[in-house]
């Protein structure tokens, strides 16, 4: 069992199974939508999946693309989409309660993936913000 939330705490989730697949997505769509150079999505079944608080707000991000998130502040939670994977919920993995636990295992979409990102580690690097 998994649980997770947004940044204000107003909305909460369960999930429980083991996921379908954990993958950081590199497509244009999840990069507008989260305003991140990739996301982090963890698929389970959805009848697993259950909000435990709150309620999100929905939009039709492309076709049959539904992504859910917060209405307070404005945290993406999941995502579904019944013709492209039906039965799946597809969590925002950064907001489980122990993300750092649950590190993706592939890269997706990878042909629409910003050129930088390919070799991170080649830059530098700070534990914190530097000058400080």
């Amino acid at each position: 069992m998994l649980e997770g939330g947004c940044q204000c705490g107003e909305v909460r989730y369960r999930v429980s199974g083991d996921p379908a697949h954990h993958a950081l997505c590199h497509c244009r769509d999840c990069r507008a939508s989260s305003s991140a150079p990739a996301t982090a999505w963890m698929a389970f079944a959805a009848e697993n999946f259950n909000v435990i608080k709150g309620k999100t707000v929905s939009y039709n991000s492309s076709g049959a693309s539904w992504r859910h998130f917060c209405g307070q502040c404005g945290t993406g939670m999941y995502f579904i989409n019944e013709q492209m994977l039906p039965g799946i919920v597809d969590i925002q993995s950064a907001t489980l309660d122990d993300a750092q636990a649950h590190p993706p295992a592939a890269q997706i979409q990878t042909a629409e993936r910003l050129d930088y990102m390919s070799d991170l580690a080649a830059m530098p690097q700070f534990e914190r913000y530097p000058g400080q």
